[in-house]
């Protein structure tokens, strides 16, 4: 896992860049829309390859029942986020529901330059951010078999309301959307399908 630090010491953004560059490591990035799966390929991931970082975000949002503080997310307050904007402590951040949700940077740094595998499981906007800043970075989407797939997935968490479950589909299309801009698109159909691909398209 990747930890969250705020020290003085942290990298600067170029120096991020450079270790990038120097292929050290590599990073790679993990966008769909909400409710494709991406947690769920990422845990079985793992237990085929522990030895994979993926880096763990922070978010102004409340955890919900099953979340832990350090695993699933960063809970940090609105004020401690916005002092990491302005100190330029994240690669990538951007603001959904209300909520800011942002990536750490100087563990990822450290990992890469330790040679590690660091996945970033993000949104379209925090993509898109990476991709300008570090285009060596691997990108791939995960995609539903189809829209209604989709909300049958999401209506199955039992965790949103219906307008909540509307804008989580208003924004799955748009997203769906610009799904060519990814290096890769992986079609989450069959479990097992789609983990093969993605293992395989983390460790070419």
């Amino acid at each position: 896992m990747v930890t969250l630090s705020t020290s003085p010491e942290q990298p600067t953004l170029d120096v991020f860049a450079e270790q990038i560059d120097r292929r050290s490591g590599r990073l790679i990035v993990l966008a769909g829309p909400s409710g494709v799966g991406k947690g769920t390929l990422l845990k079985h991931l793992l237990q085929r390859h522990p030895d994979i970082k993926v880096s763990v975000s922070a978010t102004t949002r409340r955890p919900r029942l099953s979340e832990v503080d350090g695993q699933h997310y960063y809970f940090i307050s609105r004020d401690r986020f916005n002092k990491m904007i302005s100190r330029g402590e994240l690669l990538e951040w951007a603001e959904f529901a209300g909520n800011c949700y942002g990536t750490p940077k100087a563990p990822i740094a450290a990992a890469v330059a330790q040679g590690q595998r660091v996945i970033l499981e993000i949104e379209l906007v925090g993509a898109r951010q990476i991709r300008k800043n570090f285009p060596d970075a691997k990108q791939i989407f995960l995609c539903p078999p189809n829209v209604a797939a989709l909300e049958a997935r999401i209506r199955s968490r039992g965790q949103d309301s219906e307008a909540a479950i509307a804008r989580r589909l208003a924004r799955a299309k748009t997203e769906l959307a610009a799904a060519h801009e990814f290096d890769q698109q992986i079609v989450n159909d069959s479990l097992e399908t789609a983990l093969a691909e993605l293992d395989a398209a983390i460790l070419s």
